[in-house]
């Protein structure tokens, strides 16, 4: 009986300190995306987490890359966009611009987790139609970044926008 209680709590124990709380997903809408079908995404740079150990003598390493601008970039294309490489005056009015941040980093309980910040602009007006700020977590930076763009960019585009 002893033995099953020890179990239990490390169990228990175990469940609880490996969850980690992300902040909710804020997005602040200024206007619709309705009518625009174009996206220009500002370049970012690639970034690139390396892991490594030795398992039964033998040596390891892995590597992960994020580039912020194609997971974004695949957001957008998911859902019909068009992702243009620069923005041409004769579709500036249905063009979205689109500007990625990393805005800091939150310790927690097993590291740390990344916020990002997603800004989405008429290329017309250069007025703001949204923004999304978002916290990611996983075993690697690249990791990170992929989680809290996938969780800004579900907000994005959740109730038809």
């Amino acid at each position: 009986m002893k033995k099953i209680r020890v179990v239990l709590l490390i169990f228990v124990l175990s469940t609880v300190c490996g969850c980690v709380s992300l902040n909710p997903t804020q997005v602040t809408r200024h206007s619709s995306m309705t009518g625009y079908k174009y996206v220009y995404i500002t370049p970012t740079a690639s970034r690139t987490s390396v892991s490594g150990g030795v398992y039964n003598g033998w040596g390891y390493t892995s590597s992960l890359s994020a580039d912020p601008a194609t997971i974004i970039s695949g957001h957008f294309i998911k859902r019909g966009f068009i992702r243009v490489p620069s923005v041409k005056p004769e579709i500036e009015s249905e063009t979205i611009v689109v500007n990625y941040s990393e805005t800091g980093r939150r310790p927690n309980g097993l590291g740390s987790s990344l916020e990002v910040t997603i800004q989405l602009l008429s290329a017309k007006t250069n007025q703001v139609i949204c923004v999304a700020i978002g916290e990611g977590y996983g075993e690697t930076e690249a990791d990170d970044i992929n989680n809290a763009i996938d969780r800004c960019m579900t907000e994005i585009f959740r109730n038809k926008y």
